[in-house]
C-alpha cells in the first residue's frame, strides 16, 4: 500500500513557516509512515536553509510555487508585507485545490499573517474560512485537539462584541454533529462532550447576558441529544475546564476563541493540532502563529506541525 501524499503549505514566508518545513522534511520518522510535500517557494528554502547552517531540502519533496512578488532575496523576515500574504495564499489554494482534485491525500498548514493577508487584498480571518469559501463548505468548524484536551470553536476570529449576535441554535447544534462525528472517527468510539455556556456561570438564569443560555445555547444541546450525541451543558465556563470534568469530556464545544483557546494552550501548547471539521477534504494545522519575533533563527519548534502531519495522515486513511 502506497504511502499518502501530504501537501504542506509553508505559511508566511516571513514567519517560522519555512524552518518548520525544513525540519519537517528533515524527520526520517515522518516519512516512514507519509510523503510530505511542502507547498511552497525553493528559492526561499535555500535561502533560510543557507542562512541556518542547515542542508537544502531534496527539490522533490518541495513544489516550488515561486510566488513571492519581487523575489525571495528582497524579503524581510518578521515584516508584514502584503508579497508575503499573496504567497502564503498561494500556497494555500494551490493545495486546496490539489486536494479536491486527489493529487494530495490531505492538507497540513504552517501559520499565516492576518495582517499580510489583508494587505495582499485577501480580506478572510484564517485559513478557515479561505477553506469554507474554497471547498464551498456547508458548514464547517475549528477544533484543536491534543491528548490532554480538546476544544471545537462555534466563533472564531470576531471581537467579543460580535460573539451573541453569531450564536444560534442551528450553528450550536452544527459544531456539535460535527466535533461528535470527529472525534468518533479519531478515538473509535461514541464520544462525551460538554458545551460551555457564554456568560460567567452560565449566565446564573438570566442575571448576566441576555439569557443566551436559556434561548439558544440549552435547546442546541437538547436537540443534539434528541440525535443520540451524548452531550451536557451549557456549564459555566470557568469551571468547565477542571480535572474532574476533563476526566470524563472527549471534547469541549466553546462559544468563542479564547474560552477554548486559553484552556488548550495552557494545558498542551505544544501538541495541540487543528483540524478543520465539515470539509470535503482534510486539513490540519500548527496551532500556533507566524513568530515573526523568532523567524528564520532556528528557535521554532517542529512538534505542531509533526503532530498535523501525524493526525492528517490518520484521518486520510481512516475511514470516515
Amino acid at each position: 500500500m502506497s504511502l499518502p501524499r501530504i501537501a504542506v503549505t509553508m505559511g508566511d514566508p516571513a514567519g517560522v513557516g519555512p524552518e518548520l518545513c525544513l525540519r519537517l522534511l528533515a524527520d526520517e520518522r515522518v516519512r516512514s509512515y507519509c510523503i510530505p510535500v511542502v507547498y511552497g517557494d525553493m528559492g526561499l528554502l535555500r535561502r533560510v536553509a543557507t542562512h541556518l547552517g542547515w542542508h537544502d531540502p531534496d527539490p522533490t519533496s518541495v513544489l516550488d510555487l515561486t510566488t513571492v512578488d519581487g523575489g525571495y532575496d528582497a524579503l524581510v523576515p518578521g515584516r508584514v508585507s502584503a508579497a508575503c500574504g499573496s504567497a502564503a495564499y498561494r500556497y494555500f489554494t494551490h493545495a486546496i485545490d490539489d486536494a479536491l482534485a486527489g493529487r494530495v491525500d490531505a492538507i497540513a498548514t504552517a501559520p499565516i499573517n492576518k495582517e499580510s493577508l489583508h494587505a495582499a487584498g485577501f480580506p478572510y480571518p484564517g485559513h478557515t474560512e479561505i477553506l469554507a469559501a474554497r471547498t464551498h463548505a456547508g458548514r464547517s468548524c475549528m477544533m484543536l485537539t491534543a491528548e490532554a484536551i480538546t476544544c471545537s470553536l462555534v466563533t472564531v476570529h470576531v471581537g467579543y462584541r460580535e460573539v451573541p449576535a453569531l450564536l444560534t441554535v442551528e450553528r450550536i447544534l452544527d459544531t456539535i454533529e460535527l466535533t461528535a462525528a470527529a472525534m468518533e472517527r479519531l478515538r473509535g468510539r461514541k464520544p462525551q462532550l460538554l458545551v460551555c455556556g457564554l456568560n460567567p456561570h452560565a449566565g446564573e438564569h438570566g442575571l448576566f447576558g441576555d439569557r443566551e443560555e436559556e434561548r439558544i445555547i440549552a435547546p442546541a444541546v437538547e436537540a443534539a441529544r434528541a440525535k443520540g450525541i451524548a452531550v451536557t451543558g451549557p456549564l459555566p465556563p470557568d469551571t468547565a475546564f477542571l480535572p474532574k470534568y476533563r476526566k470524563t469530556t472527549d471534547a469541549y464545544v466553546c462559544m468563542y476563541h479564547d474560552q477554548g483557546l486559553i484552556p488548550l494552550k495552557a494545558l498542551a501548547f505544544e501538541d495541540a493540532v487543528n483540524i478543520t471539521l465539515g470539509l470535503p477534504i482534510v486539513r490540519t494545522s500548527v496551532d500556533h502563529g507566524t513568530a515573526f519575533d523568532i523567524a528564520w533563527q532556528g528557535k521554532a519548534d517542529v512538534s505542531s506541525l509533526v503532530q498535523a502531519v501525524t493526525l492528517a495522515t490518520k484521518l486520510a486513511t481512516s475511514p470516515a
